[in-house]
């Protein structure tokens, strides 16, 4: 039984920046379903590289990585004028009250809960990109 994915993502560009493997694949698969062109990066400093160099539509990074964590890089895309514009979703495993209110006060535009549930990422991540009104247009009906 093979489900349909709506292609509400079609013609976007999304960098997932994780250290994990396992939440990588899922989310890169899952945007992929949905028409996604995905570019992945392990940590923050290649997650930046990666950003700069293709210029997305939407960010999903871990919070918690080696060399660059998620809270870095968000520092440095903020300080950018090229990148400030950027949404990023932050994905984190150690969801916890306040979480949520720090992040958006980091410049994060949401956060997703891991671990990835295949089923609900996109509906999750298509409600939080709604939210965005530089971004709601261009939602795939």
């Amino acid at each position: 039984m093979k489900t349909s994915i709506p292609q509400i993502f079609q013609g976007w560009r999304v960098v997932v920046v994780d250290d994990e493997e396992d939440s990588q694949i899922v989310a890169a698969m899952m945007l992929e379903m949905a028409g996604a062109e995905v570019l992945t990066a392990n940590n923050g400093r290649e997650g930046l590289s990666v950003i700069r160099n293709n210029r997305p539509h939407l960010v999903i990074s871990d919070l918690s990585m080696p060399e660059l964590d998620g809270w870095g890089m968000m520092r440095e895309l903020n300080m950018d004028r090229t990148t400030m514009d950027i949404p990023v979703v932050a994905l984190t495993a150690h969801a916890m009250v306040g979480d949520r209110e720090r992040a958006i006060q980091a410049g994060f535009t949401n956060y997703i809960s891991k671990p990835l549930d295949p089923e609900k990422f996109l509906n999750q991540l298509a409600a939080l990109v709604a939210a965005v009104p530089s971004l709601r247009d261009m939602i795939q009906a």
